[in-house]
């Protein structure tokens, strides 16, 4: 009885894991650019005394879903999605490099490009900023142009040029802040998140990878799948609570007959 417990609490609890990466997902199916976490359960079998007869199910990450999303135009001149393969280089909370493929961009009070959770994008030379101006523009090959303020049209100046990389999807793992990250500065790429490592060296920007000028990459999460994943794992987790309410009740029936002999 013991025994039965024990294998249906840990499927239960590995069940409800699953459930949040599962959930994770669903909630981030407007996220622009964002990458779907993939998990997968594994069996176990349990150890100690006696034959090895019982086994359990394990649930863990297995990377993220590397297939792109919808691109939706909007027009707006500050969005960008990338075309095909390919990453926009950020700077973390912690001054290290990172990668997103959020192209929602805008420029914050002090004049720095961002992304729209406030990471500064980089360019050559570190963070782009961008002076006052009457419009602004981003190419394809990544080139931010703006109309000076106070100036003509005409006249249009480059103020810096995005990073766009694109490293091995095998590289990348993604950190607990959503972002990416390449080598050993890496995080690790569970749905619960972990803080990350020390900083890997920077990935070499490459002039292959192509913006698409007012676009936005949707997130690739595909919501029917998630939907019936989640009914799924739901199910599962009935069927483990009804194998502990059947230990419970042979755990009571075996005390009855004990009583009456």
């Amino acid at each position: 009885m013991d025994r039965l417990v024990y294998v249906a609490m840990s499927g239960a609890k590995e069940i409800l894991n699953a459930e949040a990466a599962n959930n994770a997902n669903l909630a981030n199916a407007s996220t622009v650019g964002f990458r779907a976490d993939l998990s997968a359960f594994q069996t176990e079998q349990v150890q100690g005394a006696g034959l090895p007869s019982r086994a359990y199910a394990t649930n863990g990450s297995v990377g993220w879903d590397a297939s792109s999303g919808t691109l939706e135009t909007t027009g707006r001149s500050l969005d960008v999605a990338i075309r095909g393969q390919g990453w926009i280089a950020v700077q973390a909370s912690d001054g290290s490099e990172a990668y997103t493929r959020a192209g929602d961009l805008r420029v914050d009070p002090n004049g720095t490009l961002t992304t729209a959770l406030g990471n500064a994008v980089l360019g050559d030379s570190g963070a782009i900023t961008v002076p006052p101006h009457s419009s602004i523009a981003i190419g394809r090959d990544g080139s931010v142009s703006i109309v000076p303020q106070g100036q003509p049209p005409a006249t249009v100046s480059i103020v810096g040029r995005i990073k766009l990389v694109n490293p091995p999807s095998s590289t990348l793992t993604r950190g607990s802040d959503g972002l990416f990250r390449s080598g050993s500065g890496s995080s690790s790429g569970s749905s619960s998140g972990s803080s990350s490592g020390s900083s890997a060296a920077p990935v070499t920007a490459d002039a292959s990878v192509q913006l698409v000028p007012g676009t936005l990459e949707s997130s690739n999460v595909n919501i029917a799948e998630t939907m019936a994943n989640m009914i799924e794992l739901a199910r599962s987790y009935e069927v483990q609570v009804k194998a502990m309410k059947a230990a419970e009740d042979n755990a009571a029936s075996s005390s009855k007959l004990l009583q009456s002999s």
